[in-house]
C-alpha cells in the first residue's frame, strides 16, 4: 500500500511507547514517513492553541483555564502540554508527511469552534504550511468557516451525517468518516470520489477494514496502528 494513505492517529504512539498528542508521538509519525499524523486542537481561556483530544486536560476544562494552569500538569514523558505552533514547527522539517488538524468541538458551542478553526487557519499560514494541512472537524460550522476563509484549504468533514452531495453542494472538499459509516452507506465511497472529494477513514485498526478500503479507493487511512497499514 502507498505510504501516503497512512495517517497516524494522535500521532505513532500505540507502538512506541510516546503519549497521544505529544511532540514525541508526532515525530515518530514524521520518522516513520507515514502520510499524514493527526491531532486535536483545543483553545484555553487566553487564547492558547492547545493538542489534546478531550475538551478537559488534567481535570480542568481546558476552554475555562489560562495555558499556565493547565501546563502545570505535564504530559507522561515529561513534556509540557504542547502548543499548537511547536507542532507546526517541528513539522517544517518533515515536509512529506500531512498534518491532520482536528478543531475539537467547543463545549461552549459552534461560535468558539468557529473561532478556534479561524486562529488555527492562521497559525498554518504564518508557518507557510496550508499546502502541508487538512482540516477536520466534528464542527460542521467550523468547516464551513475553514471554507469561507480559504476556498483552497484542504477540510475533512468528521461526523458521518452528511452525504457527499451535500458536502459538495457546501463547498467543504472532504470526508473523514467512520469506517462504519462507508459500510452502512456503501455507496458514499465512491460517490465521493465522482464529486471530486477527498476521502479518509477513521479509526482503522483491523487489517480486514483497511484492505476493504483500499480496494474501494479510499485516499486516506486513519489508524492507531500505522505500522499495521504501511505493510500492506
Amino acid at each position: 500500500m502507498a505510504q501516503s494513505k497512512v495517517v497516524a492517529h494522535r500521532g505513532a504512539w500505540k507502538n512506541t511507547g510516546a503519549p497521544q498528542n505529544s511532540l514525541e508521538s508526532l515525530k515518530h509519525a514524521f520518522e516513520m514517513k507515514c502520510g499524514g499524523s493527526e491531532f486535536d486542537i483545543n483553545r484555553t481561556l487566553d487564547g492558547k492553541l492547545v493538542i489534546n483530544h478531550d475538551a478537559d486536560y488534567a481535570g480542568l476544562r481546558i476552554e475555562e483555564h489560562t495555558y499556565a494552569d493547565l501546563n502545570k500538569t505535564k504530559l507522561k514523558n515529561g513534556e509540557d502540554l504542547p502548543l499548537l505552533e511547536s507542532f507546526l514547527k517541528l513539522a517544517k522539517k518533515y515536509p512529506n508527511t500531512l498534518l491532520f488538524a482536528e478543531i475539537k468541538v467547543a463545549p461552549s458551542g459552534a461560535a468558539a469552534s468557529e473561532k478556534a478553526a479561524e486562529e488555527t487557519w492562521k497559525m498554518v499560514k504564518k508557518y507557510k504550511l496550508l499546502k502541508h494541512t487538512v482540516f477536520i472537524s466534528f464542527s460542521y460550522e467550523a468547516t464551513l468557516k475553514l471554507v469561507a476563509l480559504d476556498k483552497k484549504a484542504k477540510v475533512q468533514y468528521l461526523t458521518g451525517d452528511k452525504s457527499p452531495d451535500v458536502l459538495k453542494a457546501a463547498g467543504i472538499p472532504g470526508l473523514d468518516y467512520h469506517f462504519s459509516v462507508f459500510e452502512k452507506n456503501p455507496d458514499w465511497l465512491k460517490k465521493a470520489k465522482s464529486l471530486g472529494l477527498s476521502t479518509n477513514a477513521w479509526t482503522v485498526n483491523k487489517q480486514e477494514v483497511m484492505e476493504s478500503l483500499l480496494k474501494q479507493g479510499i485516499d486516506y487511512l486513519t489508524t492507531d496502528e500505522p505500522e499495521m497499514a504501511m505493510g500492506l
